[in-house]
């Protein structure tokens, strides 16, 4: 079988947990400042807050950013359902535009329109989805025109760059994942960025039951720390990011390469500008389920990423979305398959991908 994804842990990593198994402070400690001092330079921000996990790591960044009770968020539909759920966490109200049928990002189109039709909505959440960046340019003239606050969600777009500018740069605040299926992993865990030094008090206080002192509590926070044993990984990976992000490049250049003539199936796309660091290569194809079963025959694994916009999930028809309807969304998500693009790939692996694939309707 080969695997949708795979991380790759080495003696590095191996050498820092034991390090922080014999210091025996396995919670919060040095680890943790320095990845995330490391990871907010890596990304070009001034201050890194780690946390528990991409959720999380969402939860606060809204937070922090000012987002509260009965404020309306603007956000994708089409991403895991923790991103719209972390908004729901603060009290407030998802709503919800369309995306584009290339990229799988939010529409900046469809954000305008949604935003000529509420003048109520307060914030912007945008997703990075795949490891391809958004269309920043367009999407940062709604923000000023309207006043939005801007967050970013970066847990699949760890290194993405839009013209040269990092994502996770260019809100209020940005949150990354580090999920084992994520461009880098610590296990479990999370990161907040911001620029915006209110903001990093706030996220701090968050993270650790609202107290930067021990024992006082200046506001409701949670428990959300990262761990030590979590930072420690993070510190190894981070190294390695950048070959990850290559070597992930360097295969979907090679599953585009042989795969983009298949008239009944469409390779992912991104502009050439962008740097995309393919966290998912997702494949549109019309007859999916014949498709998976295949894949699933050649031993080869897949996702379906992602299988219902998130207003069509039972707890979303529950909290009043069941009338909505977004075309593209709707669509992409009866048609789309990942299939593995990660940096374990061996050359072998990925002609048997290319081979079952074009096999599918010979």
């Amino acid at each position: 079988m080969i695997p949708i994804a795979k991380p790759i842990i080495t003696e590095s990593e191996k050498r820092n947990i034991q390090e922080v198994m014999d210091s025996g402070i396995l919670a919060s400690g040095a680890y943790v400042s320095e990845f995330e001092e490391k990871f907010a330079e890596f990304c070009g921000s001034r201050y890194g807050i780690a946390t528990s996990n991409g959720t999380t790591a969402l939860h606060v960044a809204l937070e922090a950013a000012g987002i509260k009770k009965g404020d309306k968020v603007l956000t994708t539909p089409f991403t895991f359902i923790g991103s719209s759920n972390a908004i729901l966490y603060c009290g407030a109200i998802p709503v919800f535009a369309d995306v584009e049928r290339d990229t799988f990002n939010i529409d900046p189109e469809d954000i305008r329109k949604k935003l000529e039709a509420d003048p109520e909505i307060k914030g912007l959440l945008i997703v990075h989805l795949f490891g391809c960046p958004c269309k920043m340019d367009e999407i940062m003239e709604l923000v000023d025109e309207y006043k939005l606050i801007l967050i970013e969600d970066c847990a699949q777009a760890h290194g993405a760059k839009y013209k040269g500018e990092n994502a996770g740069t260019f809100g209020k605040v940005s949150a990354f994942s580090f999920y084992p299926t994520k461009n880098m992993t610590t296990g479990e865990g999370g990161i907040v960025l911001t620029d915006d030094e209110e903001v990093m008090k706030k996220a701090r206080l968050l993270v650790n039951h609202g107290s930067e002192k021990r024992y006082y509590h200046e506001i409701l926070g949670y428990n959300y720390r990262m761990t030590n044993l979590a930072a420690s990984i993070g510190l190894a990976q981070l190294e390695k990011l950048n070959e990850f992000n290559e070597k992930r490049r360097e295969n979907a250049r090679y599953l585009t390469e042989h795969l983009e003539d298949l008239d009944w199936l469409t390779v992912p796309h991104c502009a050439p500008e962008y740097y995309h660091v393919y966290h998912q290569y997702t494949v549109q194809v019309e007859e999916r389920d014949d498709f998976v079963r295949m894949l699933q025959e050649k031993g080869i694994g897949y996702g379906i990423h992602y299988p219902l916009p998130v207003y069509k999930q039972p707890l979303y028809q529950k909290l009043g979305y069941e009338d909505l309807s977004l075309k593209v969304s709707e669509e992409l998500s009866e048609r789309v398959v990942s299939i593995p693009v990660h940096p374990s790939l061996t050359a072998e692996e990925l002609e048997t991908i290319v081979q079952a694939v074009r096999s599918f309707r010979e």
